[in-house]
């Protein structure tokens, strides 16, 4: 079934929009159309949290509630959710939710800008999670700035939330909500408005069906990159198909020897599959974006997105990664080692999609990565460094070394590798191999650091990793 209208929950009413502009902002939405001006806009690119909402999704028979950004995010994303801002939370007899009272109690607010944001991410983590501890609290609230308070005040409101009972209005109104999310049966949606298009569909078969009819059109996949060509670049996206809603590609496989991500799949949900095995893998996608970004952007959006400073990707390339690539008619699989040709080009054709990726589980191997950036949390890499080794009685028999943000794509450092293969572990291995890397990389010099920082990081970043390993300790500054 086909529709043309785009169905939610507005907290716990029935909403349709009929025929919707698909490049109209969730943000734009409620503050020109709902006439709900609480939540605000700030960078227009999902670093700031000023504009953060909350969704509601049906999962397993429960609501999990998800902070997005609504500047970067599209209204037909709304289908079968709830919408949640923060004039909902307080409760019709005019009572504020616990968070906003948190946060008034601790004088959480100076200017109130970013507030809204504030409130909105700490009220999913608080419907999320049963108790709230220094490391949930800090992410939570990681892609939300403040020029204010200094943050202090925020955590304090954040932690007194431990105390306070979590049965709220919504609590009890879960099962209301539980049955009118599920009233809104699954369809494909078709959207043409103005000369745009925007297709939705729920398997695979009718993705291929479009993408046969069609040329002239961008996969969207989380969209925390491509939806920047409307916000920031004042451009329109004529033709998109939202893969988001293919459950086929949103899952994760495990054996013993590789692991098989749905290229749908939120990084959100990756990364808690992914600490079992690279736990340094899972702490650079905690510092790759905020909470925001990661409950929508995916593995899959990522990867066929090619931007040289993709956090995800010199990691990936390292772990010997393969993409599963369909068209209409097959299926094939490509290292991701040859995926990338040049800054934002890869060797996915005009109708083909990365249907998942594969990631090999190095039992035995010594894995490590670094992220340098100028902040701490949600900042795009100056560089990222991805090391793994395979190392026999102190003899380095195997090396996989990649970076991000060396070069026009995210590449793996060959002449380094080859000359520490087969070579002992030891200071004098790693001080050798480390010139190595001025022949693998030419980095630029941009805003975000010079060529000559960058090569010196790189070449840091690689005896670091050394010293970790001969120590047997992280080396680590948070």
């Amino acid at each position: 079934m086909i529709s043309s209208s785009v169905k939610f929950l507005l907290n716990d009413k029935l909403v349709e929009i009929k025929n919707p502009d698909p490049n109209q902002t969730l943000l734009n939405y409620i503050r020109s159309d709902l006439k709900k001006t609480g939540t605000k806009e700030g960078c227009s690119e999902g670093g700031c949290g000023a504009c953060t909402i909350v969704l509601g999704e049906l999962v397993d028979n429960k609501i999990v509630y998800k902070a997005i950004n609504s500047c970067i995010s599209f209204v037909p994303s709304l289908n079968g959710k709830q919408l949640l801002i923060v004039e909902d939370l307080v409760s019709q007899n005019g009572k504020l939710h616990p968070v906003q009272d948190a946060m008034i109690k601790y004088h959480g607010s100076q200017c109130g800008f970013c507030t809204p944001g504030f409130v909105m991410s700490l009220f999913s983590m608080f419907k999320n999670n049963k108790s709230l501890n220094n490391e949930l609290i800090t992410d939570s609230i990681s892609g939300n700035l403040c020029r204010c308070t200094g943050y202090r005040p925020i955590i304090d409101a954040a932690k007194s939330l431990n105390k306070i009972n979590k049965n709220d209005q919504f609590t009890k109104n879960k099962y209301k909500v539980i049955q009118q999310l599920k009233r809104i049966k699954p369809k494909n949606i078709y959207i043409k408005k103005d000369d745009k298009i925007y297709f939705s569909p729920k398997n695979i078969k009718d993705l291929k069906d479009i993408i046969k009819k069609h040329s002239n059109f961008s996969f969207l996949a989380g969209g925390t990159d491509l939806s920047l060509k409307v916000t920031k670049e004042r451009k329109e996206i004529p033709f998109i198909i939202d893969l988001k809603e293919i459950n086929e590609l949103d899952f994760i496989k495990t054996n013993k020897n590789y692991l098989e991500i749905g290229a749908a799949t939120p990084l959100i949900k990756f990364e808690k599959e992914i600490k079992k095995y690279y736990p340094d893998f899972y702490l650079i996608l905690k510092r790759y974006g905020s909470v925001q970004i990661r409950n929508v952007g995916t593995i899959g959006g990522n990867i066929a997105t090619a931007s040289p400073i993709g956090d995800s990707l010199p990691i990936l390339l390292s772990l010997n990664a393969e993409v599963l690539i369909e068209s209409v008619n097959k299926r094939r699989v490509l290292p991701l080692n040859n995926f990338f040709l040049d800054y934002r080009k890869t060797k996915l054709k005009k109708n083909e999609f990365i249907h998942s990726i594969k990631i090999p589980l190095f039992k035995k191997n010594i894995f490590k990565a670094f992220k340098i950036s100028k902040r701490f949390d949600d900042d795009i890499s100056s560089v990222c460094g991805s090391f793994n080794f395979e190392i026999n009685n102190n003899k380095i028999t195997k090396a996989y070394i990649a970076y991000g943000g060396m070069a026009a794509v995210p590449k793996r450092a060959k002449s380094c590798e080859k000359i520490l293969k087969n070579k002992p572990l030891n200071i004098n291995t790693f001080d050798q191999a480390k010139n190595y890397l001025e022949k693998d990389l030419s980095p630029i010099g941009d805003m975000r650091a010079s060529k000559e920082y960058r090569l010196e990081i790189a070449k840091n970043l690689l005896m670091k990793c050394f010293i970790e390993i001969n120590s047997n300790k992280l080396s680590r500054v948070n």
